[in-house]
């Protein structure tokens, strides 16, 4: 039995011994206790209920390639170059990187768990299996790079109207690339651009999306995280259901960025800004600097009003905290 199986045979939430699922698989009471083990130390909240086995606090649902194709629009079904579900990557990200040129517009690349997930600014992204949505899109583009500014803050907006799409509202967006609900960080994205400046590139979009957290994955984040389960009252979205959803969102969302840019999500982007009228710190190689956060201008650069001035801040080597 591979780890996959272990955690889909407990996936409905039902305890089951230790000597059903070793007789069910073929394996050894030992091999499955090992399995298990493996499972916890990725992040996996595997319960024992003493001599009646193993079970999950609540269901989960194990992402199905064939489920999610089936609850896309044929219209967005149609453009995707590739849709491919793997149990366990170091990165979807790093897994389209490796496709290279070969690899068509709109592949997407979803995993169940990833063992090297990353973040802006080289942080790593926890991955446990089974409870969040790890995916990456690769978007081709004819023009080149500097077409391309407030990318990630287009993305930002369009993973908000996926969770609309949901029926999740109320979540905000943070200068360059998060998205925030109840002061703790709901979603990642990182933005990974190749190819030429005067084009064409290409983009690798990566989406790290909380569906449920545990109280010990909260306490390794290092800092304020939020789920979808807090958002809906404890019931998170289906797990198929949102990856279609955020799938979905992002072939009509970078289609339309590559047809009208950044200027077609600032409106939305500028609804939902989390830094809008907030006093912040800027920090970054040139040291720090002070303002309130003033929205974002058409480029996508954050606009801090400061005592000496507005001033524009584009650089991605920079972090933002409230003050």
């Amino acid at each position: 039995m591979q780890p996959q199986d272990l955690l889909a045979a407990l996936a409905s939430g039902e305890t089951l011994s230790g000597s059903r699922l070793a007789a069910e698989s073929g394996i050894t009471r030992a091999a499955i206790w090992k399995q298990i083990e493996a499972l916890r130390h990725r992040g996996v909240p595997i319960e024992s209920a003493g001599a009646a086995g193993y079970r999950l606090p609540w269901t989960i649902q194990m992402l199905d390639e064939a489920f999610i194709r089936s609850d896309l629009p044929v219209a967005v079904s149609r453009s995707l170059g590739a849709l491919d579900l793997y149990w366990e990557l170091d990165s979807t990200s790093s897994e389209l990187q490796r496709r290279g040129g070969g690899a068509p517009d709109f592949s997407i690349v979803m995993a169940e768990t990833q063992t090297a997930g990353r973040g802006r600014r080289g942080r790593s992204w926890l991955s446990p299996p089974g409870l969040n949505i790890y995916i990456s899109c690769l978007k081709r583009f004819d023009a080149g790079f500097a077409a391309l500014s407030g990318l990630s803050l287009a993305t930002g907006v369009i993973v908000l109207r996926a969770l609309h799409a949901l029926g999740i509202h109320g979540p905000r967006l943070k200068w360059p690339n998060d998205v925030l609900a109840d002061g703790g960080k709901l979603a990642g994205i990182l933005v990974e651009l190749s190819g030429e400046y005067q084009g064409p590139c290409a983009a690798v979009i990566g989406i790290g999306l909380n569906l449920r957290l545990t109280d010990a994955l909260r306490e390794q984040a290092g800092q304020p995280v939020c789920d979808l389960a807090e958002l809906a009252q404890g019931t998170p979205p289906d797990r198929n259901r949102a990856a279609a959803a955020l799938i979905a969102s992002l072939v009509e969302g970078l289609n339309q960025f590559e047809r009208d840019g950044f200027e077609a999500f600032l409106d939305e982007y500028a609804e939902h800004d989390a830094l809008h009228g907030v006093p912040l710190r800027v920090s970054g190689p040139a040291g720090d600097l002070d303002g309130t956060g003033a929205g974002i201008d058409v480029r996508g650069a954050l606009q801090l009003q400061t005592a000496t001035g507005l001033q524009r801040i584009d650089s991605a080597d920079i972090t933002v905290r409230r003050t």
